[in-house]
C-alpha cells in the first residue's frame, strides 16, 4: 500500500487491515466525490419542477404561512413530527420562496449528502468501497427523489450521516469538543423526524456494544437525552394522532415476516426493486456484510446496529389503521447498506485478482443504469416530467382559484391547486381542514372561526393513488345542485358550495355529499375522505352530547 493510501486509511477507516486492492489515493477519491456530486448537483436542479407539486408539500408551506408561534404551536402541540424541516420551511415561506423555496433546500441537503456520505463509507469500509458506495447512492432513486420532493427526508439523510460520521470521530479521538459536535448532530437528526429516534438509538447500541469511552459516550447520551425533550413530545403528538405504540397487534408490521418484506422493499428502493435484482443485491450485501466483519469488525457491528435497530423496533411496535413506514423512513440507513453492497462487489471482483478494479467498476456499472431504471419504474414523471396538459390545468386551475377565493372559504386536504393559488396572489385562506386525520380535523374545525364560509375541495382524475389515471374528469355536482357550483381544469374538478356553510354540522354533512361524488368519479383518496368526515361527524356528535351533559349536571 503507497503512503497516500496509508494516510487515507488513518484519516478515515479505524481499525482497518490494509489491502492490496485499497490502491485509491486521496486526490483520485476527492476527485470522483466531486464528479458523483456534481451530477447529482446538475440532475437535481434540471429536474426540480420535474415532479408535480404534492400535498405534503403544500402542508409543510401553508403551516410555515403562519407567525413563528403559530407554528411552534402547530408543530409541537398538534401535528407533532418534524420541527427543523416546519421551522426551515416557515424561512422559505416568508422568504417568498414557495414551491420551488422548499425543492431547493431539499436539493441543497441532498448534494451535500454526497461528500458526507463518501466521508463516512470510506471510514467505515476504506476509500475504494467507500466510493462505490457514494457511486451507489448517488444513482439512488431514494436520493434522487427525495432531493426534489420538498419534504424532510433529504435533510434526514444528510444529518444522520453527519451524526455517525461525528459519533465514530468521538470514539476514535474522545474529549468533550469531539462529542459536543456528534451532540449538536443528532439532535439535529432528531429534530428532523421522528425516526431520529431509531438512529439516536442505533448509535447507542453500536456504543454499548463495541464498549468504547464509555464515560464520555454516557454523559453525552444523557445530555442529549435531556436535551431532546421537546423533540419527544413532538414524537408523542404524532404517534398519538396516529396510534401508534409499542407491543403486539400492529395493523401493518408486528410480524417477522412482515418486517422482512418491509426491508426488502427498503433494499429494493434503495437500489433496484424487482424481485430479482433485489435478491442479488441482498446476498451481494450479505456477502459485504461477512467480508466486512473479517477485516473490518468494528464497521461491521455499525452496519448491523444501523439496520438491526430499526428492525428490532418494527417487531416491538403497533402502528394504527391510518399509518405504515415507508422505505423513505430508513432513508438513514442508505450510506450504510451501499457500503455493504460495495464491499460485496469488490469481494467478488478479487475473484479475478488480475483484473480487481475492472470487474469492480464493471459491477458497479451494471447496478448504476438498473438504480435508474427503478427510479423511472416508480416516479416516472421525476425523469420525463409532468403531462404538459396537466400543467396547463393546473395553471388555468390555480388562477381561478386565486381570482375567485375568499379569505373565509374552508378549503379541505392541502391540494396543490391552493398553494399555487396563493403563490398567484390570491387571498387563500390558512384554514385547511386535515384530509385524512379526523381528530385533527375535528380540531382544526371546532377552532375555526364562525360561521364558517364556503367549502371547497378539489378532485384530481391524474392523481396516482387512482387506479386509472386520465387527464380529463367528467363534471359532476353534489346534492343539492344548487348549493354547489363545480368547475373543470382538464383533470381537476374544483367543487366549492355557492354560500357560506356557516356551522360545523353543516359544513360536515355537505363534505360527505361532496365525498360520495369523489367516490363515484373513483378518486383514490375519497373513501379516505369520507372516513375522516363520517369519523370527524362523530366526534362533533360526541362533543355536543359532552355539552349537553355538563349543562344538565350544572342545571341540576
Amino acid at each position: 500500500m503507497t503512503q497516500t493510501t496509508e494516510a487515507i486509511s488513518a484519516a478515515w477507516a479505524r481499525p482497518s487491515r490494509a489491502r492490496p486492492a485499497e490502491r485509491l489515493g486521496a486526490r483520485a477519491f476527492r476527485v470522483c466525490v466531486a464528479a458523483c456530486t456534481a451530477g447529482v448537483a446538475a440532475f437535481l436542479l434540471i429536474q426540480l419542477q420535474a415532479w408535480p407539486p404534492h400535498e405534503d408539500e403544500t402542508l409543510v408551506l401553508f403551516v410555515g404561512r403562519k407567525s413563528l408561534g403559530g407554528l411552534l404551536h402547530t408543530v409541537l402541540g398538534q401535528r407533532g413530527g418534524a420541527p427543523l424541516h416546519f421551522l426551515l420551511a416557515w424561512i422559505v415561506a416568508h422568504a417568498g420562496g414557495g414551491l420551488t423555496g422548499l425543492r431547493l433546500l431539499s436539493a441543497v441537503f441532498a448534494i451535500a449528502s454526497v461528500p458526507v456520505t463518501a466521508a463516512l463509507c470510506a471510514r467505515l469500509v476504506g476509500p475504494d468501497a467507500g466510493l462505490a458506495a457514494t457511486v451507489l447512492v448517488s444513482a439512488s432513486w431514494m436520493l434522487l427523489f427525495h432531493g426534489v420532493y420538498g419534504r424532510m427526508y433529504s435533510l434526514f439523510l444528510f444529518t444522520s450521516a453527519l451524526s455517525a460520521l461525528a459519533l465514530l470521530r468521538a470514539l476514535e479521538r474522545g474529549g468533550a469538543r469531539a462529542w459536543a459536535l456528534w451532540g449538536i448532530a443528532i439532535l439535529l437528526v432528531v429534530a428532523t423526524h421522528p425516526y431520529g429516534a431509531l438512529v439516536l438509538a442505533a448509535q447507542g447500541a453500536y456504543v454499548a456494544v463495541a464498549r468504547e469511552r464509555w464515560r464520555e459516550a454516557a454523559w453525552a447520551f444523557a445530555s442529549v437525552g435531556v436535551l431532546a425533550i421537546p423533540f419527544w413530545r413532538t414524537d408523542f403528538v404524532l404517534a398519538g394522532r396516529f396510534d401508534v405504540g409499542v407491543g403486539g397487534g400492529g395493523d401493518q408490521l408486528g410480524s417477522p415476516s412482515a418486517v422482512l418484506r418491509y426491508l426488502k422493499d427498503v433494499a429494493g428502493d434503495f437500489t433496484a426493486g424487482w424481485t430479482p435484482a433485489v435478491a442479488v443485491v441482498l446476498v451481494v450485501a450479505l456477502l459485504g456484510l461477512v467480508q466486512l466483519a473479517r477485516e473490518r469488525p468494528r464497521s461491521a457491528l455499525f452496519a448491523v446496529c444501523t439496520i438491526g435497530t430499526p428492525a428490532a423496533a418494527f417487531l416491538l411496535a403497533r402502528l394504527g389503521h391510518s399509518t405504515s413506514p415507508e422505505s423513505r423512513h430508513l432513508i438513514f440507513a442508505l450510506p450504510v447498506f451501499a457500503a455493504l453492497v460495495a464491499v460485496g462487489m469488490l469481494s467478488a471482483a478479487r475473484l479475478a485478482p488480475r483484473r480487481t478494479a475492472a470487474v469492480a467498476a464493471l459491477l458497479v456499472a451494471c447496478l448504476v443504469p438498473a438504480e435508474v431504471a427503478w427510479g423511472w419504474h416508480r416516479t416516472p414523471q421525476l425523469y420525463s416530467g409532468e403531462a404538459g396538459a396537466r400543467i396547463a390545468a393546473r395553471h388555468a386551475a390555480a388562477a381561478w382559484l386565486a381570482r375567485t377565493t375568499r379569505p373565509d372559504d374552508v378549503l379541505f386536504g392541502y391540494e396543490p391547486l391552493f398553494l399555487e393559488a396563493w403563490e398567484r396572489g390570491g387571498h387563500v385562506p390558512s384554514l385547511v381542514v386535515p384530509r385524512a386525520d379526523s381528530k385533527l380535523a375535528f380540531k382544526t374545525l371546532l377552532a375555526a372561526r364562525k360561521p364558517l364560509g364556503r367549502g371547497v375541495w378539489v378532485f384530481d382524475a391524474s392523481d396516482t393513488t387512482n387506479a386509472e389515471q386520465t387527464l380529463s374528469i367528467p363534471l359532476r355536482y353534489p346534492t343539492p345542485r344548487s348549493a354547489f357550483e363545480a368547475r373543470r381544469f382538464g383533470p381537476f374538478l374544483v367543487i366549492r358550495t355557492r354560500e357560506p356553510t356557516r356551522t360545523i354540522r353543516h359544513y360536515l354533512k355537505l363534505a360527505r355529499n361532496v365525498q360520495l361524488v369523489g367516490e363515484e368519479l373513483e378518486i383514490g383518496d375519497a373513501d379516505v375522505n369520507l372516513t375522516t368526515i363520517l369519523q370527524t361527524d362523530g366526534r362533533l356528535a360526541d362533543y355536543e352530547r359532552g355539552r349537553a351533559d355538563s349543562r344538565s349536571s350544572v342545571s341540576r
